[in-house]
């Protein structure tokens, strides 16, 4: 009864299974199933002693005494103790929900006995401090949750594990770990000349188009490309127009868990954000598409082929983009780079040096040996990275 998987027995209760849901409502009052159960064991153990040594003292005198002792004890201990407890533990439900049908109408028919029992024992564990209500909360913690899904092996396929693990941690992620860097925004400058601003609308592969006058600080709106189809319908394609069928920028602080996000874009009815810093500075760009990959992954293949800034080479290491999240790295090659400082794999290289390198650079870090590339201005464009063969890797 005890070995029951609570979560299984209660999903068998939902299912109106008949042995489950009277195996649940014994293990509802645990006190009372385990005095019903010891009350029966004890008494027929000690029944069995008292009979066993009455014919062992008529037949062998007073060493019947000792000899009852020793064959009842190891009779007891083998057929009523280890073996059918072995395969209780082993096969619980075929064990319990059977016996709960026993078990039932015994905690009827002995419920004064134990109820006396189970009083007197509540009180003597009052007397040490203990409530004899005990830690009944089964409930489990997220991370107690997540090693569920990880233990669950063939029975939960591999893309529904690594979709539940999304769900887990959108609350440890914050925006600025998935956004998309100010560097890398496509928008509508409406400080260039109309045929400027056509030819990058008409080359764009985003539906959703932030527009700004000069610099990406000084948005004053996001575009849907159905409303510009409307206009290029009307032939009024102008500066003008364009302000008259955006809709009011949205701000999301950087710090925000993906998870509120989440909730925020439902609640706001948005599906694109500006992150911003605590000084309003615009950061980046963070997308409802953004936020459900991390749960589904990657949703465009195509998309990912093309825009892949990670290259195997023949020896083991990786022609990597300085651009790219240290998260998406770690994901993508199931390494462990630290996360907890810069989010780009240039800001990692840079904080560890401690300065902008004026040439190509190696460098070890955390167990992975770097070696810049290419680098142009103030900024490393690629780096290639091997894993070393690290002792204490599990």
């Amino acid at each position: 009864m005890m070995s029951l998987n609570r979560y299984r027995l209660k999903h068998l209760v939902k299912q109106n299974h008949r042995g489950a849901r009277k195996a649940s409502k014994l293990l509802d009052q645990p006190d009372r199933l385990i005095g019903v159960i010891l009350i029966g064991n004890n008494f027929v153990n000690i029944l069995a002693s008292a009979i066993a040594t009455v014919i062992a003292v008529r037949l062998w005198g007073d060493a019947g005494i000792v000899i009852a002792t020793a064959a009842l004890t190891i009779v007891i201990l083998i057929f009523a103790e280890v073996s059918p407890k072995t395969v209780a533990a082993l096969y619980p439900e075929k064990i319990a929900f059977p016996a709960a049908y026993i078990l039932t109408p015994l905690l009827t028919l002995t419920y004064p006995l134990v109820w006396i029992v189970n009083s007197i024992t509540n009180g003597l564990l009052k007397l040490f401090g203990l409530s004899p209500d005990g830690n009944s909360n089964h409930h489990l913690s997220t991370e107690e949750l997540r090693t569920l899904v990880h233990e669950a092996g063939a029975l939960l396929p591999k893309r529904k594990q690594s979709m539940l693990l999304g769900v887990l941690e959108l609350n440890d992620v914050t925006v600025d770990d998935i956004m998309i860097p100010k560097n890398d925004i496509q928008g509508i400058n409406l400080d260039l000349e109309l045929d400027q601003i056509l030819d990058r609308l008409s080359t764009t592969n985003h539906t959703r188009l932030p527009v700004y006058n000069g610099d990406i600080n000084k948005v004053v709106g996001i575009l849907h490309m159905r409303n510009l189809a409307q206009l290029i319908q009307q032939g009024k394609v102008t500066k003008a127009s364009i302000l008259q069928v955006i809709r009011e920028p949205y701000f999301i602080p950087e710090s925000t868990p993906l998870q509120t996000q989440l909730l925020n874009f439902q609640k706001e009815s948005r599906r694109i954000g500006l992150v911003v810093d605590e000084y309003g500075d615009v950061l980046g760009i963070a997308t409802l598409e953004d936020i459900l990959e991390e749960i589904v992954g990657e949703l465009s293949t195509e998309h990912r082929e093309e825009n892949s800034d990670i290259h195997a080479q023949e020896d083991g290491s990786y022609f990597i983009e300085a651009s790219v999240y240290i998260r998406d790295i770690n994901k993508s090659l199931s390494w462990d780079l630290p996360t907890d400082g810069p989010k780009t794999l240039n800001g990692l290289i840079i904080e560890t040096l401690e300065s902008i390198p004026d040439a190509n650079v190696c460098l070890n870090i955390n167990g992975y040996r770097i070696e810049t590339l290419q680098m142009t201005d103030n900024l490393i464009k690629t780096a290639r990275i091997i894993e070393l063969d690290r002792p204490n890797k599990p």
